[in-house]
Protein backbone atom coordinates (compact mmCIF):
# COMPACT_ATOMS: atom_id res chain seq x y z
CA UNK A 1 0.00 0.00 0.00
CA UNK A 2 2.45 2.79 0.95
CA UNK A 3 5.16 2.20 -1.58
CA UNK A 4 2.62 2.24 -4.12
CA UNK A 5 0.84 5.33 -3.42
CA UNK A 6 4.68 6.79 -2.18
CA UNK A 7 5.30 5.99 -5.86
CA UNK A 8 2.63 7.72 -7.55
CA UNK A 9 2.36 10.83 -5.27
CA UNK A 10 4.53 12.95 -7.01
CA UNK A 11 2.36 12.81 -10.14
CA UNK A 12 -0.79 14.85 -10.71
CA UNK A 13 -4.29 14.42 -9.20
CA UNK A 14 -5.43 13.92 -12.72
CA UNK A 15 -3.36 10.60 -12.95
CA UNK A 16 -5.03 7.45 -13.12
CA UNK A 17 -2.29 5.43 -11.63
CA UNK A 18 -2.23 8.04 -8.89
CA UNK A 19 -5.97 7.20 -7.93
CA UNK A 20 -5.54 3.97 -8.51
CA UNK A 21 -2.69 4.20 -5.69
CA UNK A 22 -4.63 5.92 -3.32
CA UNK A 23 -7.29 3.48 -3.16
CA UNK A 24 -4.84 1.15 -3.14
CA UNK A 25 -3.61 2.11 0.36
CA UNK A 26 -7.18 2.62 1.71
CA UNK A 27 -7.99 -0.89 0.77
CA UNK A 28 -4.64 -2.26 2.07
CA UNK A 29 -5.29 -0.13 5.32
CA UNK A 30 -9.06 -1.57 5.74
CA UNK A 31 -8.10 -4.71 5.33
CA UNK A 32 -5.40 -4.85 8.02
CA UNK A 33 -7.71 -3.26 10.50
CA UNK A 34 -6.31 0.06 10.23
CA UNK A 35 -9.71 1.54 9.68
CA UNK A 36 -9.42 5.29 11.02
CA UNK A 37 -6.99 5.49 8.38
CA UNK A 38 -7.88 4.26 5.96
CA UNK A 39 -11.11 6.02 6.13
CA UNK A 40 -9.77 9.39 5.09
CA UNK A 41 -7.64 7.72 1.84
CA UNK A 42 -10.54 6.22 1.07
CA UNK A 43 -12.97 9.25 1.31
CA UNK A 44 -10.41 11.54 -0.63
CA UNK A 45 -10.33 8.07 -2.93
CA UNK A 46 -14.14 8.86 -3.62
CA UNK A 47 -13.89 12.50 -4.01
CA UNK A 48 -11.00 12.48 -6.29
CA UNK A 49 -13.37 9.94 -8.26
CA UNK A 50 -16.31 11.87 -8.50
CA UNK A 51 -14.02 14.88 -9.29
CA UNK A 52 -11.96 13.70 -12.06
CA UNK A 53 -13.68 10.49 -13.23
CA UNK A 54 -17.42 11.47 -12.96
CA UNK A 55 -18.20 9.80 -16.34
CA UNK A 56 -16.59 6.56 -15.29
CA UNK A 57 -19.30 5.01 -12.71
CA UNK A 58 -18.04 1.60 -11.91
CA UNK A 59 -14.80 3.64 -10.85
CA UNK A 60 -16.68 5.64 -8.52
CA UNK A 61 -19.18 2.45 -7.25
CA UNK A 62 -15.97 0.38 -6.64
CA UNK A 63 -14.37 3.16 -4.38
CA UNK A 64 -18.15 3.80 -2.44
CA UNK A 65 -17.86 -0.16 -1.76
CA UNK A 66 -14.48 0.52 -0.06
CA UNK A 67 -15.73 3.34 2.28
CA UNK A 68 -18.90 2.00 3.14
CA UNK A 69 -16.78 -1.21 4.04
CA UNK A 70 -14.39 1.42 6.71
CA UNK A 71 -17.39 3.00 7.83
CA UNK A 72 -19.16 -0.15 9.05
CA UNK A 73 -15.02 -0.83 10.18
CA UNK A 74 -15.26 2.16 12.75
CA UNK A 75 -18.77 1.88 13.93
CA UNK A 76 -20.67 4.24 11.58
CA UNK A 77 -22.74 1.98 10.23
CA UNK A 78 -25.68 4.06 9.31
CA UNK A 79 -23.42 6.07 7.18
CA UNK A 80 -22.47 2.88 5.82
CA UNK A 81 -25.87 1.87 5.21
CA UNK A 82 -26.66 4.58 2.97
CA UNK A 83 -23.78 4.15 1.21
CA UNK A 84 -24.46 0.40 0.61
CA UNK A 85 -27.83 0.79 -1.07
CA UNK A 86 -26.08 3.75 -3.24
CA UNK A 87 -23.54 1.33 -4.45
CA UNK A 88 -26.04 -1.93 -4.65
CA UNK A 89 -28.73 0.75 -7.04
CA UNK A 90 -25.84 2.30 -8.44
CA UNK A 91 -24.36 -1.74 -9.52
CA UNK A 92 -28.00 -3.29 -10.30
CA UNK A 93 -28.71 0.01 -12.62
CA UNK A 94 -25.19 -0.14 -14.47
CA UNK A 95 -24.31 -3.82 -14.82
CA UNK A 96 -27.55 -5.57 -14.07
CA UNK A 97 -28.96 -7.11 -10.99
CA UNK A 98 -27.45 -10.87 -11.65
CA UNK A 99 -23.92 -9.59 -12.43
CA UNK A 100 -21.47 -10.62 -9.55
CA UNK A 101 -20.75 -7.76 -8.38
CA UNK A 102 -24.17 -6.20 -8.09
CA UNK A 103 -24.89 -9.24 -6.06
CA UNK A 104 -21.85 -9.07 -4.07
CA UNK A 105 -22.97 -4.82 -3.22
CA UNK A 106 -26.42 -7.00 -2.20
CA UNK A 107 -25.11 -9.09 0.36
CA UNK A 108 -23.49 -6.37 1.88
CA UNK A 109 -26.04 -4.70 1.89
CA UNK A 110 -28.08 -7.20 3.82
CA UNK A 111 -25.28 -7.55 6.32
CA UNK A 112 -25.62 -3.73 6.93
CA UNK A 113 -29.19 -4.01 7.56
CA UNK A 114 -29.01 -7.31 9.33
CA UNK A 115 -26.03 -5.75 11.82
CA UNK A 116 -28.41 -2.71 12.34
CA UNK A 117 -31.30 -4.86 12.89
CA UNK A 118 -33.44 -3.39 10.25
CA UNK A 119 -35.40 -6.69 9.96
CA UNK A 120 -38.37 -6.13 8.41
CA UNK A 121 -36.43 -5.20 5.51
CA UNK A 122 -33.67 -7.57 5.49
CA UNK A 123 -35.71 -10.60 5.26
CA UNK A 124 -38.04 -9.69 2.20
CA UNK A 125 -34.57 -7.92 0.48
CA UNK A 126 -33.23 -11.25 0.36
CA UNK A 127 -35.96 -13.64 0.32
CA UNK A 128 -37.35 -12.29 -2.47
CA UNK A 129 -35.13 -10.20 -4.00
CA UNK A 130 -31.42 -11.29 -3.63
CA UNK A 131 -31.89 -15.50 -3.07
CA UNK A 132 -33.78 -15.52 -6.31
CA UNK A 133 -31.40 -13.98 -8.57
CA UNK A 134 -28.31 -15.48 -7.02
CA UNK A 135 -29.37 -19.07 -7.41
CA UNK A 136 -30.41 -18.54 -11.11
CA UNK A 137 -27.35 -16.48 -12.30
CA UNK A 138 -24.79 -17.64 -9.50
CA UNK A 139 -26.35 -21.01 -8.54
CA UNK A 140 -27.28 -22.93 -5.32
CA UNK A 141 -23.69 -23.98 -4.25
CA UNK A 142 -21.93 -20.15 -5.08
CA UNK A 143 -20.32 -18.74 -2.04
CA UNK A 144 -22.34 -15.60 -2.36
CA UNK A 145 -25.32 -17.54 -2.68
CA UNK A 146 -24.41 -19.53 0.84
CA UNK A 147 -23.54 -15.96 2.66
CA UNK A 148 -27.31 -14.90 1.61
CA UNK A 149 -28.70 -18.01 2.93
CA UNK A 150 -26.72 -17.40 6.09
CA UNK A 151 -27.51 -14.18 6.74
CA UNK A 152 -31.28 -14.87 5.73
CA UNK A 153 -31.34 -17.43 8.76
CA UNK A 154 -29.69 -14.66 11.13
CA UNK A 155 -32.37 -12.19 10.28
CA UNK A 156 -35.14 -14.84 11.19
CA UNK A 157 -33.16 -15.78 14.45
CA UNK A 158 -33.20 -13.03 15.47
CA UNK A 159 -36.48 -11.16 14.56
CA UNK A 160 -38.64 -11.31 17.48
CA UNK A 161 -41.52 -11.56 15.07
CA UNK A 162 -40.51 -14.85 13.14
CA UNK A 163 -43.52 -17.24 12.51
CA UNK A 164 -42.67 -21.32 12.43
CA UNK A 165 -42.58 -20.84 8.71
CA UNK A 166 -40.01 -18.32 8.35
CA UNK A 167 -37.88 -21.08 10.49
CA UNK A 168 -38.86 -23.88 8.22
CA UNK A 169 -37.88 -21.63 4.96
Amino acid sequence: GWACWKTYLGRPHTDGKRCVAMQLLGSTLRSNQRHEEALSVLEASVALRRRHWSQDEQFILIAQGSLASCLDGVGRREEALVIQRETYAGFAELLGESHENTMVCGLNLAMGLNKLDLLDEVKPFISDQLLPVARRSLGSDHDITLTLNDNLAEALTNSPLRTRDDLLE
